[in-house]
C-alpha cells in the first residue's frame, strides 16, 4: 500500500520535449528544438558513439585474434550488446527488440541475448512512478487506487506496470511511462535521422529513402509513447473481436489513463511459450497457437487494423481457453485496397503465375509503375517456384522472406511500412509457434484461412481471384475447387450456407458460363443414353419384321446407369462437399426456389431440350432408319457413339 499524501514532484519528471509543446513526431519542430540547444545533442552524441565505437572495437579485436569463434566469448560479447542497448535508452532497445525477429541478420547466439530485451528489463524508482501518476492524474494514489504496489512487475523499453486495485475492488494493472522518454528518443531519432540524410545524399548504393523510414519510425514512436492512444487502440481492438469467442482484450478505465499512465484490467494468464503451464489449464497449445494464427490473419485481412508486437510477454493463454492480448501502442493498419491485393497475390502464388504477381507488387506499392518487370518475373520463379513444390502448406516462411529479400535488394524495390510490420508480426507469430511445434509452417496454418475469405467474401476483386483460380484458361479445374472447400472446411468459423451460396453465385455468373456448358452437355448425353436405350428396349419387343432396319440383328448392348447424380459435374460437386464440416443434402433443397427463378436455369433448359431434339433427329436417320450393314459401308460413327 503505498501512502496517500501527495508526493511533490521531482525535478526527474521535467520533459524538454513535452514542455516545447511537440506531443507528435514533427521532423522540422525537432530540428528548430535542436538548433537553439547544441549542448543537449553534442552531449547525447558523445552518450552513444563513444560506447558503441569502444563495443565495436572490442568485437573487432576478437575477431581478429580469433576468440569470437570460442562460444563462451561470442555469448560474453552478445550479453554486452544487448545490456549496451539498455543502457543507451529507449530508442536502442526499440532497434534491439526489431533485430531480435530478425534471425536472417543477427547470429543464433545474439538473437537469445535480444529477445530479452522483450520481457523483463531494469525498472525506475517505484516513488518516481507514483510522482508521475500523480503529476498525470491530478490526485494523490490513495484518491484513485484502493491499492497499488509500489514496486512494479515487469519493465519495457517505454514504461513499467504495476499491480493494483481500484476503489470498486477492480484488480488493474497501470502502466507508467519512463520520466524523460520523450527527450531520450526525440534526441536519438534526431541524430538518427542526420545520419539517414547523409547516407541518402553521399552514399549511391542505398535506394531506400532512408530519412522516410526513419521519419515513419518516430511517427510510430511517438504513437506508442501516448497512452491516450494506447487506450484508443484496445478498445477498437476490442470491438473489433467483440464476436470472437477465443479472444480476450483488457477493459481501460479512462478516469484513471492519462498520456503518460494508463490503467486496464488486470488479466490473469500464462504466455504461450510456458508450454508446462499452458497445458495445467488443460489447454493445448497447438490450439492456442491456431487461434492466434486466424486472429492474427482476421486482424489483417478483414480489420485492417493489427497487432505489430506479438511478442511472448503480449499473448497470454487463459485458464476459460482464452488467448489475451496485451500491449496496443504498436498498431498498424492496411488498407482495404491493400487486403484485397494481398489475397490476390496469395492466389497468382498458388496458380503460379509469376507475371501476374509481378503486377499485384506494383499496385501494393513494392514498384514503381516505370518499373521494367520482364527480369523480375524469372526471379520470382525462382524464389517461389522451388517452395511450391513442397505445396504452399509445407513452405518454409522465413526461407520464403529470406530469397525474397534478395530480390527485393536486386530490383528497385520499395518496401511499405505497412508491409515491414506485417512480416515482424507474422516472424514474431512463428517464432512463438515454432517454441510450440518445431515442425509448425505458418503459411500451411494461414492457407485454411485465406481460402475461406476467397471463398466467401463478396468483394468484387475476390469474385475475380476465385475465378482465376478455379480455371485454367477456359477448363474449369474441379481439383483445384475441391482443395480450396476442403482448405476452408478447416476453418472452425466457416459459413457452409455462405459458402453454398458462393458455389451458386460462382455457377450463374458470367464467368461460369462453361461450367453450364458442362453440365448442359453431361445432361444431354446422359438423357441421350436413357433414351436410346428405351428404344433399344422396344424394339426387341416387336416382331422382327416390324423392327426397324438400324435395330435388326442388334446385339444387346451394355446396361447404362442412368442416375442423373452420375454426371460427372454434378457428382464430382457433391463429392466436394460431402466432405465439407456442417453439409447436408437439405441445404440444398433450401435453395431449389432461388435456383428455379434464376434466367439461366431457364436457358440451360432450352439448350438441353434443343440439344436432345438434335441427338433424337439424328438418332432416328442414321442409328434407326439405317440398317447396321449400310452404316459400316458408308464408314459411318458405330451406333451409340456421338
Amino acid at each position: 500500500m503505498v501512502r496517500s499524501d501527495h508526493v511533490s514532484t521531482p525535478a526527474e519528471l521535467s520533459d524538454f520535449i513535452e514542455a516545447a509543446g511537440l506531443l507528435s513526431y514533427d521532423p522540422a519542430a525537432i530540428t528548430r528544438l535542436y538548433a537553439g540547444h547544441p549542448r543537449r545533442l553534442l552531449l547525447r552524441l558523445w552518450q552513444t558513439l563513444m560506447p558503441i565505437s569502444l563495443f565495436l572495437v572490442g568485437v573487432a579485436v576478437d575477431r581478429f585474434t580469433g576468440l569470437l569463434s570460442n562460444p563462451d566469448r561470442a555469448r560474453e560479447r552478445a550479453r554486452e550488446c544487448a545490456q549496451l542497448l539498455v543502457a543507451l535508452g529507449p530508442a536502442f532497445i526499440k532497434a534491439g527488440q526489431a533485430l531480435s525477429t530478425r534471425p536472417d541478420i543477427v547470429p543464433p547466439v545474439l538473437l537469445e541475448e535480444l529477445a530479452q530485451l522483450q520481457d523483463q528489463l531494469p525498472g525506475f524508482d517505484g516513488a518516481l512512478a507514483m510522482a508521475c501518476i500523480e503529476e498525470d492524474l491530478g490526485a494523490p494514489v490513495s484518491e484513485i487506487y484502493a491499492q497499488l504496489d509500489r514496486e512494479p512487475i515487469s519493465a519495457a523499453s517505454l514504461g513499467q506496470v504495476h499491480r493494483g486495485t481500484l476503489k470498486d475492488g477492480q484488480a488493474v494493472a497501470v502502466k507508467v511511462q519512463r520520466p524523460g522518454l520523450r527527450e531520450q528518443i526525440t534526441l536519438d531519432l534526431y541524430i538518427v535521422r542526420n545520419i539517414a540524410a547523409w547516407i541518402n545524399r553521399n552514399v549511391g548504393l542505398v535506394r531506400s529513402d532512408l530519412v522516410a523510414l526513419i521519419d515513419e519510425l518516430g511517427k510510430r514512436v511517438f504513437e506508442e509513447m501516448d497512452y491516450l492512444n494506447e487506450a484508443r487502440n484496445a478498445e477498437t481492438f476490442a470491438r473489433l473481436h467483440q464476436h470472437n469467442p477465443n479472444i480476450a482484450v483488457p477493459a481501460i478505465y479512462h478516469e484513471a489513463t492519462s498520456r503518460r499512465v494508463l490503467t486496464m484490467e488486470w488479466i490473469d494468464g500464462v504466455k504461450l511459450t510456458n508450454l508446462e503451464a499452458v497445458r495445467s489449464l488443460g489447454i493445448d497449445p497447438d490450439h492456442m497457437v491456431q487461434i492466434g494464427v486466424n486472429c492474427s490473419l482476421q486482424q489483417l485481412l478483414e480489420h485492417g487494423f493489427f497487432h505489430a508486437d506479438p511478442h511472448p510477454g503480449n499473448l497470454l493463454a487463459l485458464p476459460d481457453g482464452r488467448l489475451a492480448y496485451l500491449d496496443f501502442g504498436m498498431m498498424s493498419e492496411v488498407s482495404r485496397e491493400s487486403r484485397t491485393g494481398l489475397i490476390q497475390a496469395v492466389v497468382h502464388l498458388v496458380n503460379r503465375n509469376f507475371s501476374a504477381l509481378s503486377t499485384d507488387f506494383v499496385q501494393l506499392g513494392f514498384l514503381g509503375e516505370e518499373v521494367n518487370l520482364e527480369p523480375i518475373v524469372p526471379a520470382f520463379e525462382s524464389v517461389f517456384g522451388q517452395a511450391l513444390e513442397m505445396g504452399v502448406s509445407r513452405m518454409d516462411f522465413k526461407a520464403v522472406t529470406d530469397d525474397l529479400s534478395g530480390v527485393m535488394y536486386r530490383f528497385p524495390f520499395q518496401v511499405p511500412p505497412y508491409y515491414a510490420l506485417i512480416i515482424r508480426s507474422l516472424v514474431t507469430l512463428e517464432g512463438i509457434a515454432l517454441s510450440v511445434d518445431p515442425e509448425f509452417k505458418i503459411l500451411g496454418a494461414a492457407y485454411p484461412y485465406f481460402a475461406r475469405r476467397l471463398m466467401e467474401d463478396p468483394d468484387p476483386d475476390l469474385r475475380r481471384s476465385l475465378r482465376e483460380m478455379l480455371f485454367d484458361g477456359e477448363e474449369f479445374r474441379w481439383q483445384r475447387l475441391e482443395n480450396l472447400i476442403s482448405s476452408a472446411s478447416l476453418q472452425d468459423q466457416l459459413d457452409v450456407e455462405g459458402l453454398l451460396d458462393q458455389v451458386l453465385d460462382f455457377l450463374f455468373s458470367p464467368k461460369g458460363g462453361m461450367l453450364r456448358q458442362q453440365l448442359v452437355d453431361a445432361m444431354v448425353d446422359r438423357l441421350d443414353a436413357l433414351g436410346w436405350r428405351a428404344v433399344q428396349a422396344m424394339g426387341r419387343r416387336l416382331p422382327k419384321r416390324l423392327q426397324p432396319p438400324g435395330l435388326r440383328g442388334m446385339e444387346r448392348m451394355s446396361v447404362i446407369d442412368a442416375q442423373l447424380l452420375d454426371l460427372e459435374p454434378v457428382q464430382q460437386l457433391l463429392v466436394v462437399l460431402r466432405d465439407v464440416p456442417g453439409f447436408e443434402p437439405r441445404l440444398l433443397l433450401r435453395r431449389l426456389p432461388r435456383l428455379l427463378a434464376e434466367p439461366d436455369l431457364r436457358r440451360m433448359g432450352l439448350q438441353l431440350a434443343q440439344g436432345l431434339a438434335e441427338r433424337g433427329v439424328v438418332r432416328l436417320l442414321r442409328d434407326v432408319l439405317v440398317a447396321p450393314e449400310t452404316r459400316r459401308a458408308a464408314g459411318m460413327a458405330p451406333v451409340g457413339s456421338f
